[in-house]
């Protein structure tokens, strides 16, 4: 089954967030994923909206997510991600 890896990300440090993203397709290419959206102007239904940008993964099931983000290429990058930003992360299964 599916599952999809959802994050609202607040941006403090561009600079530093860039250094994220710079190292983030080497390792995520190593993985059974698929980035389905990043958006930094996200149009607000309904609620409050505190992030700068939101992003969607797809991966192919939940033990791949886990693998791709447990694994110590992902963590090592990811200090970078949490230095400039602050993220709520959640894993969502699909409905396959």
């Amino acid at each position: 089954m599916s599952c999809y890896f959802l994050a609202q990300i607040k941006i403090r440090d561009k600079k530093l967030y860039q250094k994220y993203l710079e190292g983030f397709d080497a390792v995520f290419a190593r993985y059974d994923g698929k980035v389905i959206a990043v958006d930094d102007r996200v149009k607000i239904l309904e609620g409050a909206w505190h992030y700068t940008r939101m992003v969607i993964i797809r991966f192919s099931d939940r033990s791949e997510a886990e693998r791709w983000y447990f694994s110590d290429a992902y963590q090592q990058l990811r200090l970078f991600r949490t230095q400039a930003s602050d993220a709520d992360i959640i894993l969502v299964e699909g409905r396959d």
